[in-house]
């Protein structure tokens, strides 16, 4: 199942800049986690969204967990 929802996130240099984006539209993971912090919910999303899936919401959120469960962090430098 785990598997099934990461294919939904897509890298590709062509759409946002090869940002991770869900099933290769320009909608980024980003976004869509923003959407969420706001305090905006799944069905206000898809509502807003009628592109996006719920289980393009679930994929966004393992993605995110995945990469903050890194094994090494590297400190970003200060701009």
């Amino acid at each position: 199942m785990e598997e099934n929802l990461l294919n939904r996130i897509t890298l590709n240099v062509d759409v946002c800049s090869g940002r991770p984006t869900i099933r290769n539209m320009r909608f980024t993971v980003a976004q869509l986690l923003e959407l969420l912090a706001s305090g905006m919910t799944d069905r206000e999303i898809l509502e807003d969204y009628p592109y996006l899936e719920a289980e393009d919401i679930q994929a966004c959120l393992l993605y995110a967990a995945k990469i903050a469960n890194a094994k090494s962090v590297t400190p970003l430098a200060a701009a």
